[in-house]
Order: C-alpha cells, then structure tokens, then sequence
C-alpha cells in the first residue's frame, strides 16, 4: 500500500490528528508501526466503542501492530465492582472486540493489572506525579469525576495510570475519543521528559446517547450494544432523539455517518409506497441534506437504521454465541 493510501486510511473518519506531520513520518519510517486503544471493562460494548474498534480495523490495514488495552484497574478506580468481577467483564469485553473483527491473530490483548502491577510501572506513575499539577491532573479527570463535588484521590490516579500505559506499551501512535484529548496532551508533554517517546494522537468522534445526551454510556442505559439482538435494536432506535430536520445531536445520523455508510456505502430508506416509495443515498452526505430539507421521517430513518444495524452486529452475536454467552432476545 502506497503512503498517501495508509495516511487516507489511518486518518478517515477522525476528528484530529496530533500531528499529521508525525504520522506521516512514522508511516515513512516504519513499515510496521504500533498502536493501542485503552477500553475500561465496566460494562456493555456499544458503538460508542465500535468507532474506536473501526479505527483500529483501518489502523490494522495501513500495517500497524494493534495492541487493545483492557484496563482491569482503571475500572476498579473507578469503582465499577470487584477485581474479580471486572474480569468477567474484560473477557466478555474481549470476545465482543473479537467478533467486531479484532482478530487474536492480529491484536494483543493486554489485561491492564498484569503490566500495570509488575516492574517500574507504578515507579513511573509517582515520578508523572511530580511533573504534573493536581490542577492539570484534574482537567485530565472525564467529566463525570470533574463534576463530583469531593473526587477520590483514584480520579486523580487514573489519567497518570493512563500516560505510564501508553510507555509501558511502547506505542508509537494512542486512538482514543476526543474526551481523551487533556490526556493524550499530558501523555505528549511529559513523556520525553521521563525518557519515552510522545506518542502520535488519533482522535475520534463522540456519539451521542439514544436520548440526545453529551454521550454513549452504558451507565446512563442510553447506548446500542454490540450484542443487541434485531428486536432490541429496533426498540431503542423507535425511542431514540431524532429531530426532524435537525443535525445537533442526532444520534441517529451519527449511527447512520459513523456505522452505516462505512459499511454498506449506499443506503435504502425503506419508506411505504404511499408516502413516496424508498430513497436510495449513495453517500452520507446527500442523506444529511435530505433530512435537513426534511425529505426523509425520523420514523423511516429508525427503521431502516435498525435493520442495517442488525445485519452488522450479526457476527458479534454468533461469535459471543458460539463462545458460551447466552444473550437476549
């Protein structure tokens, strides 16, 4: 694959890249560079996740090495249950990541405490301490633990955890959501200074919750799983926020923008023959000027959303299936 072929692939679908420049030389320099995503094993896999799975998928076909973090100790940081019990949750985590198309032939999996609790790592995390104001460390904070009104000190902890993960792994390029940005940031300004690299930053779009919320959460119940079968699917699509003729936080478009047309390219709304038969979209943008000119029902957009859904989280189900798990309906 020619360079300006792995930059197009590594970069579509991104909101930043920090910086184009390094990318393109790691990609000049190195025929097989590296790269991690972190995931918390704290409860569903949803497509808030799957948009940072794709990515790795395109990363994996531009010749990077793919390593998928399954950090064990940030969740128990943030108090999502015991350590015990967030091991169940990694491995039903990774076995959705798998059925995503993340194959073990292709993709580390690393369990976070079974690096995090060895070596120099914790060594490391107290001399990121020193370099890093309690002010700095708490922007860095997602904005759940920004909110509470007496964080614990682990809310501190987690971002300093997340830096030492990204040298300990050796990367040379982090994916992550575009809330990892203060992050990543600390990760490139402090790293040299402890004798590790600064790694390329990929950022990624957030989607929104079903119910039009800031953001895709399990812990808010306003999510599509990944191992939702076609009849659940189709019930949270038929209740999601969908405004006629409005793109701001549209989780709807989002899914169609983010999923769908990566997918299948061109879409079939699906629409009754009395109210004008079905639409053909060949790209998303022609599907979002219809719905801004209000050609296209909200309805009919969930109901057709549904049904490619299904499709493509099919094989997620059939893996997780195949694997033991028994899902809903």
């Amino acid at each position: 694959m020619e360079l300006q072929e792995r930059l197009s692939l590594v970069e579509r679908g991104t909101e930043e890249v920090v910086t184009r420049a390094e990318l393109r030389r790691l990609l000049e320099e190195k025929a097989q560079p590296t790269a991690y995503a972190g995931y918390e094993p704290s409860g569903k896999i949803h497509l808030g996740h799957a948009i940072t799975v794709n990515k790795l998928i395109d990363l994996q076909g531009a010749g990077f090495e793919v390593t998928v973090l399954l950090a064990d100790l940030h969740a128990y940081l943030n108090g999502k249950g015991s350590l015990e019990e967030i091991a169940r949750t990694a491995e039903f985590n990774k076995e959705c990541f798998i059925g995503m198309g993340l194959s073990p032939g292709r993709t580390r999996f690393v369990l976070g405490s079974e690096m995090q609790l060895q070596g120099d790592y914790f060594l490391n995390v107290q001399r990121l301490a020193l370099e890093t104001t309690l002010l700095r460390a708490r922007r860095s904070m997602d904005l759940v633990g920004r909110a509470e009104e007496d964080p614990k000190v682990a809310r501190v902890i987690y971002p300093l955890m997340q830096v030492i993960d990204m040298a300990t792994l050796g990367v040379d390029l982090a994916v992550g959501g575009i809330d990892q940005r203060k992050i990543h940031m600390l990760a490139r300004e402090n790293l040299p200074g402890l004798g590790y690299k600064a790694p390329v930053c990929l950022h990624i779009p957030i989607i929104h919750g079903l119910d039009g919320d800031e953001k895709m959460s399990s812990s808010k119940m306003n999510f599509l799983s990944v191992d939702d079968g076609q009849e659940e699917i189709r019930r949270k699509l038929r209740k999601a926020f969908c405004p006629m003729g409005e793109l701001e936080r549209n989780p709807v478009l989002e899914i169609y923008k983010h999923h769908i047309f990566r997918a299948v390219g061109k879409v079939v709304i699906k629409r009754p023959a009395k109210f004008g038969g079905d639409l053909e979209f060949e790209s998303y943008a022609m599907l979002e000027e219809a719905y801004l000119k209000n050609a296209v029902h909200p309805q009919d957009m969930k109901e057709t959303a549904a049904g490619y859904m299904g499709e493509l989280l099919e094989p997620v189900r059939r893996h997780l299936e195949g694997k033991g798990y028994k899902l809903g309906a």
